[in-house]
């Protein structure tokens, strides 16, 4: 029993360090294929990755983020050579949303320039490294945020890479000049096709994923484009209103619903309810001061482009008349 809960709190110590003991670990502490097969089926350790495992109390309690962490450690540490988290991977490390992002795969690059070995679960890229390019965070070594925003815009579409540089501009992590000076010297890299339109639809006012899909319906419907988190103000001038978008020029501001926004709108004690007529308290007041019209928009409606896209036409219309 004694040695039991003593090689528990070594691989425990491991697991805090390195977010995963390997087999060769739990080998060297006297488990062999049947013992580390009992302890999974016991419900103690979790798999990882073959190879690579974690205890179960430690893991619980994660997201599908954090599991995609634990996935990302684990294939740093059995790497057979130098690499780093780049992709999708290295952008789950700078905190990025990785909105519907496939987390079932590990993007590592070698930047020793040599052809990455493919294998289940983990895609070794081959690139060559400049200043700036590899940083360390959160233990690990990693592509920079900017290099990470423009490798990701040569894995997804326009608007799932929107979402992500999005975000890495609101947190100051990227900046606009930075990104596009680092694409220009990205000459040689395949499929960058949609990597300049995604620089030039970036802002990094936008606050939310909802928020930048808005954006990109809007240019993808050919609507006008709006202004992000605009600000309101009252008779003396003093800002008292955030709007997540608006059109200024057509009088019309749009609000964005989402599950995530009406969360952290909740005060100790209330209920959704409350902040529901809290937030048409607040509609009212900014219509009364700017003399505009509100439409607001739930998740559901971003998957119907062309209803929701009519939807915004409609109230330019109604306004205008």
């Amino acid at each position: 029993m004694a040695h039991a809960l003593l090689v528990d709190a070594i691989l425990e110590v491991i697991c805090r360090e390195h977010g995963v003991f390997l087999r060769r670990e739990a080998e060297a502490l006297g488990y062999h294929d049947h013992a580390i097969a009992r302890e999974i089926r016991a419900g103690r350790w979790v798999r990882v990755r073959r190879g690579a495992y974690t205890l179960a109390r430690l893991c619980r309690d994660l997201d599908l983020a954090g599991r995609y962490d634990l996935l990302c450690r684990a294939a740093i540490r059995q790497a057979q050579t130098r690499v780093a988290l780049s992709h999708t991977s290295s952008l789950g490390q700078w905190g990025c949303p990785l909105w519907e992002a496939p987390l079932t795969t590990v993007h590592l690059t070698r930047p020793d320039e040599r052809a990455g070995r493919r294998e289940s679960g983990i895609c070794q890229h081959r690139g060559k490294a400049v200043d700036g390019d590899l940083v360390q965070r959160n233990g690990l070594l990693i592509t920079s945020a900017t290099r990470a925003a423009l490798e990701y815009t040569t894995l997804a579409d326009v608007e799932h890479s929107l979402v992500e540089l999005d975000f890495l501009l609101h947190q100051s992590l990227v900046t606009l000049v930075d990104l596009r000076q680092r694409y220009a010297s990205m000459t040689h890299w395949p499929d960058t096709l949609t990597t300049d339109l995604v620089l030039r639809l970036a802002d990094g006012r936008s606050e939310s994923v909802g928020e930048t899909r808005i954006r990109y319906l809007c240019w993808a419907m050919g609507l006008p484009a709006p202004e992000a988190n605009y600000p309101i103000m009252d008779e003396n001038g003093r800002e008292v209103a955030r709007v997540d978008l608006a059109w200024p020029a057509l009088g019309v501001f749009l609000e964005f619903d989402g599950k995530v926004k009406y969360e952290r709108l909740l005060r100790e004690g209330e209920r959704a309810s409350d902040v529901v007529v809290r937030e048409k308290q607040r509609e009212d007041m900014i219509c009364r001061l700017t003399g505009w019209r509100c439409i607001r928009i739930v998740w559901a409606d971003l998957y119907t482009r062309e209803l929701t896209a009519t939807r915004i036409r409609a109230l330019f219309r109604s306004v205008a008349a």
